[in-house]
């Protein structure tokens, strides 16, 4: 069931200006808006609430067209991400600040009747500080709690009303790793136990895809992309999209009309490798780093692309590193390369699997060749010296373990393989 409806919604804030937005969240769906700093993404959501007034469009809620209500009369919860709780209140009067102001009458009540909506509101605070696993904080004072503490305050302030949508602007960003999780965790078990349609902003796509049913991808004051956390991170829309969303490898080329064994062959500066799509002529395409299998020696698998190389830089973060491979250009491993003609500019690669030669060692490539940047090279010319093209490089994903089992270090000799339904044609 559509639920909040965003038709033509045009914001202009001095420079910066929000354009088309055209946006459909479901009722009890957990959306997530994600965007580069600077895309408009609390723009949009202070509009939602009546923060902000659009030069032009409509904002439904249900059937109800509140954009020219005030905040007050919308029912919208909102959680900004420096909490912005009242110091001068403690944490109970903070989480029961907007139900006592809302069960606010214009004649004063009775002694007995002020009495039982105290209580009620007492009750209320204590069962969402239990549900936010707060209740032993409700006699604090905000200023001393820890931002994950002050973040649970915050959320427990915003759902008491009973919101019929509950905004989250960008509230895990101020959040160490560890209680960034925590909360990330809790904000799913409340979802699923509440049921609020939520609404949240975030330049996080590893949170994102944690916690969205869907995803509307924002660059520069305009939706690009909607779809599921599978639609965005596997398949995306524009090569801008993929890069966002941490594919790393993204190329500008052409697919060739030319089928074997049912797959087309992706070409980029004279390299050629097997994608599956429907598509020819210009296009993109992009395979994320986790998708490549680096190895020592060329391996038997499934794998319909296979291509020697050379590490040009190794980048370490963390949990895992990347390395960046540049293709071996001046000579080809016999036998791996079924798309490949025999110039040393114009590689392929195929299924190594029926080819026990492509063991075989491979001239080391020209140093010059590697790439310095780690940046793959599909959309720049890819010439090289003499005008000659030169292979794009790629970025794979590693484990630490690995890098130390193959001994790798800028200069090594590695194989490359990746599937052919692995990398996106767009």
């Amino acid at each position: 069931m559509d639920y909040i409806q965003l038709q033509n919604l045009e914001i202009k804030l001095g420079e910066f200006h929000l354009r088309d937005i055209n946006l459909v969240i479901n009722e009890g769906e957990y959306f997530v808006i994600l965007g580069p700093t600077g895309a408009g993404k609390t723009v949009l959501l202070e509009s939602m609430a009546g923060l902000l007034s659009p030069r032009r469009g409509r904002v439904f809620l249900g059937e109800r067209d509140i954009t020219d209500l005030p905040p007050e009369q919308r029912k919208v919860g909102f959680v900004y991400q420096d909490y912005a709780l009242f110091p001068h209140l403690n944490v109970a009067e903070n989480i029961g600040f907007g139900l006592r102001t809302s069960q606010r009458s214009v004649r004063r009540p009775s002694l007995s009747r002020h009495k039982k909506k105290n209580e009620h509101v007492n009750r209320q605070v204590e069962e969402m500080g239990q549900l936010l696993s707060i209740d032993h904080l409700l006699h604090r004072d905000p200023t001393t709690l820890s931002g994950g503490e002050q973040q649970r305050v915050a959320l427990a302030r915003a759902l008491i009303v009973n919101p019929h949508l509950l905004l989250l602007d960008e509230p895990l960003s101020a959040l160490d790793p560890g209680t960034r999780e925590g909360l990330q965790r809790e904000l799913a078990r409340v979802h699923r136990e509440l049921g609020t349609t939520t609404l949240q902003v975030t330049h996080d796509f590893e949170e994102a895809v944690a916690l969205a049913d869907r995803i509307a991808v924002m660059q520069e004051g305009r939706i690009v992309q909607v779809g599921t956390p599978e639609d965005i991170f596997r398949r995306p829309a524009t090569p801008s999209v993929a890069r966002f969303v941490g594919a790393r490898n993204v190329f500008a080329g052409h697919i060739e009309e030319e089928v074997q064994d049912g797959h087309k062959s992706f070409r980029v500066n004279g390299l050629r490798f097997a994608v599956v799509t429907p598509l020819s002529g210009p296009a993109h395409a992009s395979l994320r780093p986790e998708d490549i299998i680096l190895s020592a020696e060329s391996l038997r698998s499934s794998a319909r692309n296979s291509f020697p190389g050379v590490v040009g830089e190794i980048a370490d973060r963390g949990a895992f590193l990347y390395v960046t491979v540049r293709i071996n250009s001046l000579a080809q491993v016999p036998g791996t390369c079924r798309y490949a003609s025999r110039s040393a500019g114009d590689l392929g690669g195929t299924h190594p699997s029926s080819h026990p030669s492509s063991r075989s060692p491979h001239p080391h490539p020209n140093p010059r060749s590697a790439c310095p940047s780690g940046i793959p090279q599909g959309e720049g010319t890819g010439l090289g010296e003499e005008g000659i093209e030169s292979p794009p490089c790629f970025i794979c994903m590693i484990t630490h373990r690995s890098l130390e089992e193959m001994a790798l270090e800028k200069g090594s000799q590695v194989h490359m393989s990746f599937k052919a339904s692995a990398v996106h044609v767009f």
